[in-house]
């Protein structure tokens, strides 16, 4: 086994040999903990785009959402990274239509796509820098359609554009009504295949991502064998479960049986295609999150969890679902709230995710822990050489002490310290990072600043309940 073999299989194993223990339950554990940074062994580095957003294309047809016009939102996007993906696609896009002139229409069953919409999320492209990933309509469209959305979305997005993802979740078509039951992988390549041949003779350079499954990955095995030497791109959704009463923050922080199996899948189609592999669609519940559960910090601490998670894994980015969804509602999951009035704002989640922007960078590293703490992650990057940050993230209901033992290679003797913390673990406000709230205009800056002292390459920190730290080193 190779040492990024090693390093991932350790880590998840970690996560998944435990269920976390309910929130004030005497199980919890509280003594100290050492954890060793291996500076001597790197394993992936992440992917400078790794951040992502994705939408349902209901979302274009609002005016003025996507557009360079509305600069909070701009800002907002930007603040998580100048560097990102944006999805457009959804249930709804398997729905929609583009029609260069007519009116444009937001709705779960019958969104349309009109010029004036789509100019508009060019300009959003080039304001924020990032970069697009569109889904074409297979559900209920034609390949004559097709044609036409692809022409007109090449127009606006130029050289932000991605890719191109034909249909919604195939391995759902059946459960959708788009197809009749038991509609297989075969029956949708010959269709991808179809569109692909069509759309290529229009357009010959044009790029393809897929298979944009729901949950079968062994659709992303077999379409990477089948056409990974004319796609850019690997892609598969992902959620914890369908949201319901049994979706508790105790279920969205503790272990997830389901989720190391499908990664050890995607990396490994990864590795054998040479293609990199992104989680295109993703957030904690799906159906629009659990209220009280996907809108607190538990959502925080679960993205910036499950980000990393998926780093270690060697995936090369993730697409948080955000704002209306497939339901016609602003989901609880949303990154970025919406009153639907033009007025936006800062949820939970997006703290965790914008701490992943500060600490995800440059090489992960292996890291050891001296006891079995499935309630504590501890990560490690080496964004340059002669820096190390690490992220400690506390699940439980019990404070930490932490021992952080660095490697012989690193000199540094201060570490700033930038904390995710929140009143409670169900809190929906009052979430910080660094002791600062993201302001109205978009922007965020720490208003706390903490250091802490590094001797023999030893350094102490505390780690309250239900919180995150970063660690600095340089």
């Amino acid at each position: 086994m190779n040492r990024r073999e090693f390093f991932t299989k350790s880590v998840m194993a970690t996560y998944a040999a435990a269920s976390l223990p309910a929130f004030g339950s005497p199980a919890d554990e509280t003594g100290p903990l050492t954890i060793t940074v291996r500076t001597d062994r790197p394993a992936y580095s992440i992917a400078p785009d790794f951040m992502g957003l994705g939408y349902e294309i209901s979302s274009v047809s609002r005016p003025g959402l996507l557009s360079a016009s509305n600069k909070v939102y701009v800002q907002l996007v930007r603040t998580l990274s100048t560097r990102g993906v944006i999805r457009i696609g959804g249930n709804t896009s398997d729905f929609a239509r583009y029609s260069a002139a007519d009116t444009p229409v937001s709705s779960a069953f019958g969104t349309v796509v009109n010029d004036a919409v789509l100019n508009d999320l060019g300009g959003f492209l080039e304001a924020t820098g990032w970069k697009l990933i569109w889904g074409l309509n297979l559900g209920k469209g034609s390949e004559a359609d097709a044609i036409a959305e692809a022409q007109a979305v090449l127009a606006i997005a130029g050289r932000n554009l991605l890719a191109f993802e034909i249909g919604n979740e195939p391995d759902l078509f059946s459960n959708a009504k788009h197809r009749k039951p038991g509609y297989t992988y075969d029956d949708w390549i010959t269709e991808y295949r179809s569109y692909k041949n069509a759309l290529r003779a229009r357009f010959p350079q044009i790029p393809f991502a897929g298979p944009d499954a729901a949950g079968k990955t062994d659709w992303v095995t077999r379409f990477a064998k089948d056409e990974g030497k004319d796609i850019v791109l690997l892609t598969q959704h992902y959620y914890r479960e369908g949201q319901n009463p049994t979706s508790t923050i105790e279920k969205l922080l503790g272990s997830d049986p389901k989720l190391q199996p499908r990664l050890d899948q995607l990396s490994a189609a990864s590795k054998t295609s040479g293609l990199r592999y992104r989680i295109c669609e993703v957030n904690s519940f799906s159906g629009g999150g659990r209220p009280g559960v996907s809108d607190t910090m538990a959502g925080a601490l679960w993205a910036l969890d499950y980000m990393f998670t998926l780093a270690n894994y060697g995936c090369s980015g993730v697409n948080m679902e955000t704002g209306v969804n497939h339901r016609d509602f602003i989901s609880s999951y949303s990154p970025i709230g919406d009153d639907e009035q033009g007025h936006y704002s800062v949820k939970p989640e997006y703290y965790g995710m914008l701490a992943f922007s500060l600490a995800g960078k440059g090489r992960l590293l292996e890291t050891q822990m001296d006891s079995t703490a499935p309630e504590v992650k501890t990560y490690a990057t080496q964004p340059d050489r002669g820096m190390l940050t690490l992220t400690s993230i506390n699940k439980g209901s019990a404070p930490r002490a932490l021992t952080l033992a660095i490697g012989e290679t690193m000199k540094g003797k201060r570490a700033s310290v930038i904390r995710l913390s929140a009143p409670s673990v169900d809190a929906n406000t009052g979430v910080t990072l660094g002791g600062a709230e993201v302001a109205a205009t978009g922007t965020w800056e720490p208003s706390k600043p903490e250091v802490a002292q590094v001797y023999n390459r030893r350094l102490e920190i505390n780690l309250p309940a239900a919180s995150a730290v970063i660690v600095q080193i340089a």
